[in-house]
């Protein structure tokens, strides 16, 4: 991570890890107050209930996934979005093949 007030970040120069079977995860662009997230899920993937006291957003940009959390569920497609306050659980589903982007804040020091 570089400490300056632009942060450029090639997709090709950050790696792309397997943190369980059936994700990929691509960490991009963060600074200390914030960090851009890719992830992608094969159909069928289903990631288990957890909290974090990250703020989250999170956008669809191709698939479809089930998002639960508080006891509620969306289905959400390429477009839609969420946003998750820290410390709520939550959990997620690939329903067919999908990618999102994440975006925490502040950033995720296990992820970089």
């Amino acid at each position: 991570m570089q400490e300056s007030g632009v942060i450029y970040t090639a997709t090709d120069a950050t790696k792309v890890t397997t943190p369980e079977p059936g994700m990929l995860r691509q960490v991009l662009a963060y600074n200390p107050h914030l960090m851009l997230v890719r992830h992608t899920f094969e159909k069928g993937w289903k990631g288990a209930r957890h909290s974090h006291p990250h703020h989250q957003m999170v956008y669809v940009t191709r698939g479809h996934i089930r998002f639960e959390a508080e006891g509620n569920g969306w289905e959400m497609r390429a477009g839609d979005s969420i946003v998750v306050e820290g410390g709520v659980e939550h959990e997620a589903a690939a329903l067919e093949a999908s990618e999102v982007l994440d975006i925490f804040t502040p950033y995720r020091q296990e992820y970089a």
